[in-house]
């Protein structure tokens, strides 16, 4: 039978408590980043009188650019990467994986997504954007207990750092590393676990790493993922070979089949992530980028989603939702990689994955980013948020729906010191960053 999970339509208010952040802080403290062949710099963020929903005034970066995420110690990774060299790429990338360890049950490494990426060419100067899509797709046949998506996160994820990102390939996947080996229960996390209760805890690895000493985890909880550090530093070592080829690729599905997933070694090697042309469209004087909408089907709850985004220096801009096609996909872990499986896209509704991006024409200046999650209000979201980032408006997103913003009405470049960034009020997630 497949994994039941009541989707999240609520989440509790507020980040950490003082106590919880101060251990954020020291773990984070941990993480380094890799650079070429040398030792990387030390993460550290002061994380004290951060409100709920809002973004990180006290958190002053080295230089301008902005990270936004569902997932606070996310958020954070990204703002390092921008603040030690990397672009909006690098940083979203890095978010990417950070988020895959930290909130599990939206974007894991079992899942899959689609990203707005709006960066310069090699000569510097800034393109329109892209879509690049990575679903968490089907696999070829139909079999298993608990049949599973095709993982496609990671493979997206260095697709998109491969084109475009700056950094060593290393410097954005150890921070994730660094992670699964001691990260702390957040809010959004928190939030996810009461909802599925002891649906997910059945299966023996995720009661290890949430309920080891046999009762959910709660917030501020240090929770370690040491077979996913193991993936993770594979994926770092050789690449999208770490994962989708060969005797890895043969190794991971013979763990999602131990797990009733039914997935084969050649599902991996044939699912590869697709660049495309994002839907188009002018709004108050800009032009528009947005994932292509998904009608929410009439008393059907779609799939939860999550959602990050960056902005630097330069104007270059990410958005990214990801989903695991279920709440916690499946609820399974595959054996020994620390990948909990999503679901498969034949047994559930397709997720909204709703973002935008406005900007200038011509000249392509970043003028707002939108990603919109909520299930069903996800793509109302994102229309809602952008409206407000273009208008100046506050008009309410409707529940369950929320809308994470970053926003520059006088454009990047040029226009730094007009920028702000948000998450949705009440939310869970953090915006960080500024000029």
């Amino acid at each position: 039978m497949p994994f039941a999970a009541k989707q999240a339509g609520s989440v509790s208010q507020g980040l950490f408590s003082l106590q919880n952040r101060l251990r954020t802080l020291s773990a984070l403290a941990t993480l380094t980043l890799l650079a070429g062949c040398g030792a990387g710099q030390t993460v550290g963020h002061q994380l004290f009188g951060l409100n709920s929903g809002a973004s990180a005034p006290g958190a002053v970066p080295s230089v301008f650019g902005y990270a936004v995420a569902d997932e606070p110690q996310a958020a954070l990774v990204g703002q390092d990467i921008l603040n030690h060299g990397g672009n909006a790429v690098d940083a979203a990338v890095a978010e990417g994986f950070a988020q895959a360890v930290t909130l599990p049950s939206r974007g894991g490494l079992g899942g899959g997504g689609a990203c707005l990426i709006k960066m310069p060419d090699a000569a510097g100067k800034m393109q329109k954007p892209v879509m690049l899509s990575f679903p968490a797709g089907a696999p070829a046949a139909t079999s298993g207990s608990r049949p599973a998506a095709v993982p496609l996160l990671a493979r997206g994820l260095l697709a998109m750092q491969a084109r475009y990102g700056q950094l060593p390939q290393s410097a954005v996947i150890v921070p994730a590393e660094r992670l699964a080996g001691g990260a702390q229960i957040s809010q959004a996390l928190e939030s996810d676990l009461k909802v599925v209760g002891n649906a997910l805890l059945a299966d023996p690895q995720a009661a290890s790493i949430f309920a080891p000493n046999g009762t959910l985890l709660p917030e501020g909880a240090t929770f370690q993922q040491p077979s996913l550090a193991t993936t993770l530093e594979n994926l770092r070592v050789n690449g999208v070979s770490g994962l989708y080829a060969g005797n890895n690729a043969a190794q991971f599905a013979a763990a999602a089949d131990a797990a009733g997933g039914g997935l084969t070694a050649q599902d991996l090697i044939s699912a590869t992530p697709q660049y495309g042309t994002p839907d188009a469209s002018r709004q108050n004087g800009y032009d528009v980028a947005s994932l292509p909408a998904v009608p929410a089907e009439a008393g059907k709850a779609l799939p939860a989603s999550a959602s990050f985004m960056t902005l630097d220096k330069h104007g270059g801009s990410v958005i990214c939702v990801t989903s695991m096609n279920n709440l916690f996909g499946t609820g399974r872990f595959a054996p020994g990689t620390g990948v909990l499986l999503a679901a498969s896209p034949r047994t559930t509704p397709t997720p909204q994955l709703a973002a935008s991006m406005a900007y200038t024409s011509g000249s392509y200046a970043f003028r707002a980013a939108v990603s919109g999650t909520g299930q069903n209000e996800a793509e109302t979201a994102a229309k809602i948020g952008l409206s407000n980032a273009l208008t100046g408006n506050n008009k309410p997103v409707p529940a369950p729906g929320r809308a994470n913003v970053i926003s520059c009405p006088k454009d990047v470049p040029g226009g730094e010191a007009s920028c702000h960034a948000n998450v949705a009020p009440g939310s869970n997630g953090l915006a960080i960053g500024g000029r």
